[in-house]
């Protein structure tokens, strides 16, 4: 089937633009590389250069006809959402709507969407989080990607467009950008192989649900075709604090650092997790990448990037 994945230049977006191409599907991809990398985009894919905004994105959609449109692009930075929650508005949800609207347009079949579910629930009440949590962001980015999944609903039950949101947990593995304000394990794991301090905010006793790109992958993949109208938990159900992972970085890097701990962040959440049972029912989904076994995957391609990178 024809394919067009936003945002597929970048972390999570090229993973699942490999595994359609791979699946055998005709794959576009749109991306404004703000953020991501050309040579993340898999050769056998159509690439276009714009932003979500654009009228270039719905002229793809026009042009390319999809039957599915999975939507990865966004402002992601959290801090910037809160500094501009107009701009983080106009690209996440504006941005979204337009892509909704050109899909119905254009005879798309179904939207899939990159939602949050540590963004989009809060400070829980209860762990792991339910689908049917209560939802209560506490930043415009976790505002917008609950919002657009309510802009779904309507473009379904107005127009029939079928759509899955998939509320991602916390997102590691291989192509993470080690410089932005997410993606604790691409940090520690980019400076732990240059010896440079790692640094570990407040007393590291937060936690977090780490579950492996690779197995997001799965999770899309298994979307184009099953999870209709439905917003899933994509996440481990297992919570692991920050000094943890750090740990078992350090351990695998072969670094000597001992922790440092620096101020908390303002704001930060103190506890997310998420269950999965309603992916295993809907999707057939479950994680199969242990957090050792992931942690070991993405430090290899860290070492590979630096090593690369040191030859020039």
């Amino acid at each position: 089937m024809r394919i067009l994945v936003t945002g597929g230049a970048g972390f999570i977006g090229s993973h699942v633009a490999d595994a359609f191409v791979a699946g055998g599907h005709e794959v576009m991809v749109i991306d404004n590389l703000s953020s991501g990398k050309k040579e993340n985009v898999p050769s056998a894919a159509r690439f276009v250069l714009c932003d979500v905004t654009s009228d270039t994105a719905v002229e793809a959609i026009r042009t390319f006809r999809p039957e599915i449109v999975d939507h990865h692009a966004a402002q992601i930075n959290v801090r910037a959402s809160v500094a501009d929650p107009q701009f983080d508005a106009q690209v996440n949800i504006l941005g979204s709507i337009r892509l909704l609207e050109a899909a119905r347009q254009y005879g798309v079949r179904k939207f899939l969407f990159a939602s949050s579910g540590g963004a989009g629930y809060g400070e829980q009440e209860r762990f792991p989080a339910e689908e049917t949590h209560p939802i209560r962001p506490v930043s415009p980015y976790g505002a917008a990607k609950m919002s657009v999944e309510l802009y779904m609903n309507y473009y379904r039950a107005q127009y029939g467009l079928e759509y899955t949101a998939l509320r991602y947990a916390n997102v590691y593995g291989p192509r993470q950008d080690p410089h932005g304000e997410a993606g604790v394990v691409a940090i520690f794991a980019e400076r732990l192989l240059r010896n440079q301090a790692a640094i570990v905010n407040g007393d590291g006793e937060q936690t977090r649900d780490f579950v492996y790109v690779g197995d997001i992958v799965r999770a899309n993949v298994a979307a184009l075709e099953r999870g209709d109208g439905k917003s899933i938990n994509i996440g481990t159900g297992v919570e692991t604090n920050i000094n943890t992972v750090f740990r078992v970085l350090r351990d695998l890097s072969g670094s000597r650092q001992e922790e440092i701990h620096g101020p908390g962040m303002p704001g930060e959440q103190l506890r997310s997790c998420l269950e999965n049972l309603m992916a295993s029912i809907e999707l057939g989904w479950y994680p199969e990448t242990p957090l050792e076994e992931g942690l070991a995957r993405t430090l290899e391609f860290f070492r590979e990037k630096i090593k690369n990178a040191d030859k020039w």
